[in-house]
C-alpha cells in the first residue's frame, strides 16, 4: 500500500469535564484532514514539543527519546496503520545499527515522539477515505505555523440529538460551515453522524 505523508496542522481543544482534544493532521500537497481525538496529557505532550518548550524535568516522551538516543535507536517514521471501531492504530518504525523494528503504539504517543524526533508521519489512503475530512480549495496559501484553536464546546448529547434531526444535505452544509470556522471537534461529530447514515 502506498503511504501518504501527513503533517500536524492544528491542535484543537475543548474545555469540558472530560477535557477532550483533537490533533488535526493534514495531507501534504492535498486537501484532506485527519482529526484524531486524544487525551489531555497527550495533547500537552504534543504542544510542548511543537512550541519547543523546555520543561525543568523530562516528560515521558522526552525520557523515551533520551532512552532511544542512549542506545542508538532512531525513530525513522510513524505510520497510522489501521482504524477499527473509531480507534486509530499506529506503528513506530525504529532503526538501530543492526535492525529495523516496527513497534505498536497509541497514535497520540506516536505523534508526540514524531514531533520530538522530527520524523515523517504517514497513513494509508483507505484511512483518509474513511475518517478524513476534505477541505475545499479556497485558493488561500496554507499556513506553515501550527494553529492552536480557542476553546469551544464539545458536542453534547443535546447537540447530537439536534444533528440526528438534520437531513444529509443539511449535515453537509453544516460540516462545511464548521470547517470554515476550523472547529474540528464539532466537525468530527458531524462527520460521524453522516457516516452513520451511509
Amino acid at each position: 500500500m502506498k503511504k501518504i505523508e501527513l503533517e500536524i496542522v492544528a491542535l484543537s481543544h475543548s474545555i469540558t469535564q472530560t477535557h477532550s482534544y483533537a490533533v488535526v493532521l493534514g495531507e501534504l500537497n492535498g486537501l484532506r484532514r485527519l482529526p484524531i481525538v486524544i487525551g489531555g496529557f497527550e495533547a500537552q505532550a504534543i504542544a510542548v514539543a511543537l512550541e519547543r518548550m523546555q520543561p525543568s524535568r523530562p516528560l515521558t516522551h522526552d525520557l523515551m527519546k533520551n532512552f532511544m538516543n542512549a542506545f542508538n535507536v532512531e525513530l525513522m517514521e510513524i505510520i497510522i496503520s489501521d482504524l477499527q471501531e473509531g480507534i486509530f492504530y499506529s506503528k513506530l518504525v525504529c532503526i538501530s545499527e543492526h535492525d529495523t523494528v516496527e513497534i505498536d503504539s497509541r497514535t497520540s504517543d506516536a505523534l508526540a515522539l514524531a514531533v520530538r524526533f522530527g520524523c515523517p508521519i504517514y497513513t494509508y489512503d483507505h484511512i483518509l477515505e474513511s475518517a478524513g475530512i476534505l477541505m475545499e480549495d479556497t485558493g488561500k496559501k496554507r499556513k506553515s505555523d501550527i494553529q492552536v484553536e480557542e476553546p469551544s464546546a464539545v458536542t453534547s448529547d443535546a447537540s447530537r440529538e439536534e444533528l440526528s434531526k438534520l437531513n444529509l444535505e443539511e449535515l453537509h452544509t453544516l460540516l462545511n460551515d464548521v470547517l470554515e470556522q476550523e472547529d474540528y471537534i464539532r466537525a468530527i461529530s458531524i462527520r460521524d453522524e453522516i457516516n452513520k447514515r451511509k
